[in-house]
C-alpha cells in the first residue's frame, strides 16, 4: 500500500508537486504509485492502448488527453490490459467509459469524468516527453503518488522515514 499523500507532502515540503484536484477515481485501486510513463493525445487512444499493451512493470501511465470531455480515452478493456501487464495505474486528463466495469478491475485509474463515447483511432500523439496539466508538469521516470487525497508528483521515490 503506497505511503499516503498527506505524510509525503508533511515529510518532502520542498520536493512535492501537489496537482490540482481535477481527477475522480474510477480504478479498483484506489491507492497507486510508481514511475510514470507519459502519452499527449487528443481525442484518439491508440498509443494509449499500445503503452498499456507493453509490460508496466509498476509505473503509472499518464495521459495528457488536452481536457477533452468529448470522448473517452480508457475503458474496461484498456484498464484490464493495465492491470494484467503490471501497471500500476494511469491519470487520465480526460474522460474514461465502462466506469462500473473499470471499478471492479484491480488498477488506478483517475480521470476527470466518464463519457460513453469511443475515442477515435488514427494512431496521433507523442510519448515519452514532459506533458503539463493541473498546475503541474510530469515528466517520465519521475514518481506520481495518488490515493484519496490527492495526487502528488516528486522527481524521485519518497518515504516519510529521515
Amino acid at each position: 500500500m503506497p505511503i499516503p499523500t498527506p505524510d509525503l507532502c508533511d515529510a518532502h515540503p520542498d520536493e512535492v508537486q501537489i496537482v490540482e484536484p481535477l481527477f475522480q477515481h474510477f480504478g479498483g485501486r484506489r491507492a497507486f504509485a510508481g514511475p510514470m510513463a507519459t502519452v499527449k493525445v487528443f481525442e484518439d487512444n491508440v498509443l494509449v492502448r499500445a503503452r498499456l499493451e507493453t509490460p508496466g512493470q509498476g509505473r503509472v501511465l499518464v495521459v495528457d488527453g488536452g481536457g477533452s470531455r468529448r470522448c473517452a480515452l480508457l475503458g474496461d478493456k484498456l484498464a484490464t490490459f493495465a492491470r494484467d501487464n503490471g501497471w500500476a495505474g494511469a491519470l487520465i486528463f480526460g474522460c474514461i467509459r465502462d466506469s462500473v466495469e473499470i471499478a471492479r478491475i484491480d488498477v488506478g485509474v483517475m480521470a476527470l469524468c466518464p463519457h460513453p463515447k469511443k475515442s477515435a483511432k488514427l494512431g496521433a500523439g507523442q510519448q515519452d516527453l514532459p506533458v503539463t496539466f493541473g498546475g503541474v508538469t510530469f515528466r517520465p521516470g519521475h514518481w506520481l503518488y495518488a490515493d484519496a487525497d490527492g495526487v502528488i508528483v516528486a522527481p524521485r521515490p519518497l518515504s516519510t522515514s529521515a
